[in-house]
């Protein structure tokens, strides 16, 4: 085995094209670590749905330029195959470590296999990736980025013609061309021969952001905005000031692109601690609102000042956000399908409903909802908004970004606040409470041992609230393909468990409705929401063993 091992890790330092991967290798072979070198060459990441995200390092089972060159050429390969002999792929990036360069050797592959490539001109937002797509016509486009994972990571999207992330069986069909490279040594890649692309392409992404406002709408509210070291502080000013709303104060610390991340344990405004800067800006400047993107910007967090005093803020869930643009879309005649993940709020059901407008509700991820047909609006949890899919067919947080602070404008100027629309939301459709139980793990086997357990013993009741309803939808259902998540409905609630598709994660998703007949009862039925999610969470916990 360790002679194996060593064989192996020679080979693939004698391929490897970048000095630094190599030499850490080398380093490794050197010491014969043979416990770090089996982690890195006990098979090969996966290349999924979500494309690829892992660690930094050498070897195949870690984000290297090896990697990422023969994913490319598997993709260049399968491209070729569904008859774009000489389509174009357009290329983005973060400003993560090695961005860059997975970008360039993803378009000398594609350059050297007869296909065009352009890469956008620096580190942008995924959202106006998604957006060039369609606009130039490409045939698919790679996003290399980890969006909110930690700095060590990084990671590879891809998008195909029709502006959206590719889905089964094209993820499957990918991966076998990517196997099927036998080595680097067989991929042309040409120095020279892609196109770099210049601001016209996000002067025309701008140029989109328009149709996302009513034309006459108010634009006076003021905001903090934090870019999380990412990249979208100089698109949404951009946006911001087209539209003509007062320019955000900025959260100086986190404004500008850093792969290290260093003010924050995670890059995700919806990990502990994440805010804590941008509240301080809030509770020196007093906005209407506190916006903060994640590190590639297509993910939007709203926070908003939480009871009288003016210094206490409170990060909104994804799902207030979520009903809080449907409302405003709604009020504004929109038309079309709403459209939300089985994991999000079931009020966005309710909204769509009462307007009269068509609802679907989809696996988890863009790549499902924007596949919608007829899509008007769709959203996840997760922070994640289609406000436009005209424009960008995936969640972009710059675009919800300005329809949020179009809301709290049209708001302010009838003297009310986000909040107050909130209540007036469970005033009509009930009170939807919604939270999570998100346990991080080191051992992927602790989760696949959760999920097994609650297959082979099933709760009967949560919270003493009866499971009228146990779905494995391994199976599918009527409406949704097969994926690996369990469901429970039970009376005035709803539970789903899932293994995260990007993170170490096991996550489960909890949501109570409690009816509310006027404003005066929504105190009581908050601290009986509350009290409903704290007990499903802990009954949870211990049906799950986690």
């Amino acid at each position: 085995m360790h002679d194996d091992l060593i064989a192996l890790a020679q080979a693939w330092l004698a391929e490897d094209p970048d000095p630094e991967t190599r030499d850490e290798l080398a380093k490794l072979i050197d010491a014969a670590d043979v416990e770090e070198l089996a982690a890195r060459f006990s098979g090969t990441l996966q290349f999924g749905t979500a494309g690829l995200r892992g660690e930094l390092g050498a070897g195949p089972m870690r984000m290297n330029r090896t990697v990422v060159i023969r994913a490319a050429a598997g993709l260049a390969a399968y491209l070729k195959k569904q008859g774009h002999e000489d389509g174009l792929v357009v290329i983005g990036y973060d400003a993560r470590h090695k961005s860059e360069d997975f970008a360039r050797d993803t378009a000398a592959v594609m350059t050297g296999a007869g296909l065009r490539a352009a890469v956008l001109p620096r580190p942008l937002p995924t959202p106006v990736l998604a957006y060039a797509i369609r606009h130039l016509g490409a045939v698919a486009g790679v996003e290399v980025t980890a969006s909110h994972n930690p700095p060590r990571d990084n990671g590879y999207k891809v998008y195909l013609g029709d502006g959206s992330q590719i889905v089964p069986p094209a993820d499957i069909d990918i991966a076998r061309e990517i196997a099927a490279v036998p080595s680097l040594t067989v991929v042309p890649r040409p120095t020279e021969g892609w196109e770099t692309l210049d601001e016209s392409v996000l002067d025309a992404y701008l140029a989109r952001t328009d149709a996302v406002l009513s034309p006459d709408s108010p634009r006076t509210a003021r905001t903090v905005y934090t870019a999380m070291h990412g990249v979208g502080k100089d698109v949404l000013l951009a946006a911001f000031e087209r539209a003509g709303f007062p320019a955000p104060a900025l959260v100086a610390e986190q404004a500008e692109p850093d792969p290290d991340f260093p003010t924050v344990a995670f890059p995700n405004p919806e990990e502990p601690g994440a805010m804590d800067l941008a509240f301080a800006k809030a509770r020196e400047t007093a906005p209407d609102l506190v916006i903060a993107n994640d590190p590639d910007a297509d993910r939007c967090a709203v926070a908003v000042r939480d009871g009288e005093s003016g210094d206490e803020w409170r990060m909104l869930r994804g799902d207030e956000v979520g009903a809080l643009l449907a409302a405003h879309l709604v009020s504004r005649g929109a038309r079309g399908t709403f459209a939300e993940s089985i994991v999000s709020s079931s009020l966005l059901g309710r909204i769509a409903e009462k307007a009269g407008l068509p609802y679907e509700e989809t696996l988890t991820g863009f790549k499902w909802i924007a596949r919608v047909e007829g899509l008007r609006y769709g959203y996840e949890e997760a922070l994640g908004y289609c406000v436009d899919p005209e424009g960008v067919r995936d969640k972009d947080g710059i675009t919800a970004a300005l329809l949020i602070t179009e809301l709290a404008s049209v708001l302010k100027s009838e003297g009310r606040t986000l909040l107050d629309l909130l209540d007036d939301l469970a005033v009509t459709h009930g009170l939807h409470a919604t939270d999570q139980l998100s346990v991080r793990v080191q051992d992927l086997s602790v989760i696949a041992d959760a999920m097994r357990q609650l297959r082979e013993q099933p709760p009967t009741e949560l919270a003493g609230l009866a499971i009228t309803r146990a779905e494995d939808l391994t199976q599918g259902t009527d409406t949704l393909p097969p994926t690996d998540g369990l469901r429970y409905t039970l009376e005035g609630a709803r539970v789903i468990v899932r293994p995260s598709g990007t993170e170490p994660k096991l996550k489960c998703y909890l949501e109570v409705v409690v009816p509310v007949a006027a404003h005066a009862d929504l105190p009581a039925a908050r601290a009986e929401a509350a009290e409903r999610l704290a007990t499903i969470k802990r009954d949870l916990s211990a049906a799950a063993g986690i």
